[in-house]
């Protein structure tokens, strides 16, 4: 699989202001009250945009859809392009296959997840509950609040959700989440991890709450294929 592509999927810019909205002015001057003020009104804010985000995701209970995907790096190259397609059902399902331009699957069958590179006949297997903070595709899949009070929740607009890492040395920085207006449908998403790295993934061909087999969601091992078993 390639590298670029691979660290993509393990760890799932144009410009950093795209995602990011802090408040660049200086803490120093103010006063104690206004800092307690401050924080007040961003806690405030990210329980607002928090709750208004997991009331559009709980607009489905899976989907499917068809990818297309760039990952650029900060001086805005484009690193990588590919297309496959996806499909994620609640609780902590995900399936997730590369067609292009080299051929890889990840498949979460809610237990275990599984990356799968045929060209090198290689299959890693990791704990999903351990590769959440990681692969933020899977927090789609999740209303668990313990999982959610790793992360921050903001609004650029009323279908422009950016989650942001709370801890400070986590691998993805935010996650972009842009639905169609005043729906539960997807159509794009964006990562930008800790190198700042983007990864831009547009969906196509969406379909929600169609029912989807579960036999999509299990892997098994093909016979000769070395397992790497991180569990």
């Amino acid at each position: 699989m390639n590298n670029t592509l691979k660290y993509f999927l393990v760890t799932i810019t144009l410009s950093l202001p795209l995602f990011c909205h802090a408040d660049n002015d200086s803490t120093e001057n103010k006063t104690p009250k206004q800092s307690a003020e401050n924080q007040q009104s961003i806690s405030i804010e990210n329980s607002i945009a928090k709750n208004a985000l997991m009331s559009r995701l709980s607009g489905f209970n899976h989907f499917s859809a068809i990818f297309s995907q760039q990952v650029i790096d900060e001086e805005k190259n484009i690193l990588q392009e590919g297309q496959g397609k996806l499909a994620v059902k609640k609780p902590n399902l995900v399936y997730w296959e590369t067609q292009q331009p080299e051929e890889s699957i990840i498949v979460s069958d809610g237990q275990t997840l599984w990356f799968f590179d045929p060209f090198i006949e290689q299959a890693t297997a990791y704990r999903v509950d351990a590769s959440v903070a990681n692969t933020p595709i899977l927090l789609l899949t999740s209303s668990d609040e313990t999982l959610w009070q790793q992360y921050s929740v903001t609004q650029s607009s009323s279908n422009n959700f950016l989650i942001h890492a709370n801890d400070i040395n986590s691998r993805v920085k935010t996650l972009e989440l842009n639905f169609l207006a005043d729906s539960a449908v997807l159509e794009s998403f964006s990562i930008l991890d800790s190198t700042g790295q983007l990864s831009l993934i547009k969906l196509g061909d969406v379909i929600i709450n169609e029912e989807i087999a579960s036999s999509l969601f299990q892997f098994t091992l093909p016979e000769g294929v070395y397992l790497d078993d991180q569990r």
